[in-house]
């Protein structure tokens, strides 16, 4: 619709433009894009806007605001024509804004607990960091643990692991202690069949978290004892597990004629391993 003046209501691309707070090129891209076309021309060929145009607007730069592409907020653009629009409009705003905040605040305990973490360390580690971080945004609650890794075992565990794995295989190794427990209060005997099928199943995951490396197991040990001294729950099923591990590995590897510890005993190293 072309008008010789500018009737009262509309406003010219300049002046809509600092109501915004936005440039007049960022206007006319909109509307190259297709997100925001004015509603009017003038008949000397001005771009005329209403205060639909200036909602719409407002609209486009919330929601590139929070992050939003161009190509997604055209997609999310509603038509603003009765109340019940704009409440629908608006309260898919106020959920991404919820969305957004609950980011933001897991982003910030993130960063705080990385903060606490570095505190605790003599020197630069990058490595560890990223580790830290990596851990953090996974839920890994044991990610403190990562500042006593040295840079062999921090090493190793990446090479053999990624996020998925990783979670997996800790989430396994808690499951298994657990079954441990239940074997020993259920009067279970370490050497009976049943032990030595957990015995085997233990060996097994040691295995796969060692990567086939048992020098890795002293330097795993050692962490365990660290965790044990964060944590008097851990450390209380721990020692009740053990209760039932050790005798049925030494059973199993009895029976299998097999002694992957020549020298040490990777369930006695206190004094020998430190991180």
């Amino acid at each position: 619709m072309q008008y010789r003046a500018i009737p009262e209501g509309y406003m010219r691309v300049g002046e809509l433009a600092k109501k915004a707070g936005v440039t007049v090129r960022t206007l006319q891209y909109y509307d190259k894009e297709g997100l925001l076309s004015p509603s009017a021309e003038s008949e000397g060929g001005f771009r005329l806007y209403n205060d639909r145009d200036m909602a719409r607007l407002i609209q486009i730069l919330m929601m590139k605001q929070m992050g939003f592409s161009l190509a997604d907020i055209k997609k999310r653009l509603t038509q603003l024509d009765t109340p019940a629009d704009v409440i629908r409009a608006l309260t898919e705003q106020a959920a991404e804004i919820r969305r957004q905040v609950e980011l933001l605040s897991k982003s910030l305990e993130e960063i705080e607990a990385l903060k606490a973490e570095i505190a605790q360390m003599d020197t630069v580690d990058f490595k560890k960091y990223a580790a830290i971080l990596v851990n953090l945004q996974m839920k890994n609650e044991m990610y403190w643990l990562i500042k006593y890794f040295d840079d062999e075992l921090l090493n190793h565990l990446q090479d053999h692991f990624d996020q998925e794995s990783g979670k997996a295989l800790m989430s396994r190794f808690r499951g298994i202690h657990s079954k441990a427990i239940a074997l020993l209060q259920n009067d279970i005997a370490p050497e009976s069949e049943q032990g030595l099928t957990f015995a085997k199943e233990f060996w097994g995951m040691v295995e796969e978290f060692s990567g086939g490396d048992l020098s890795m197991l002293p330097k795993m040990t050692a962490i365990a004892e660290r965790l044990e001294e964060h944590d008097d729950d851990w450390k209380r099923r721990i020692e009740e597990a053990n209760k039932f591990i050790e005798p049925a590995l030494e059973a199993y590897f009895t029976k299998m004629n097999y002694n992957p510890f020549e020298t040490h005993n990777p369930f006695e190293l206190k004094e020998e391993t430190q991180l």
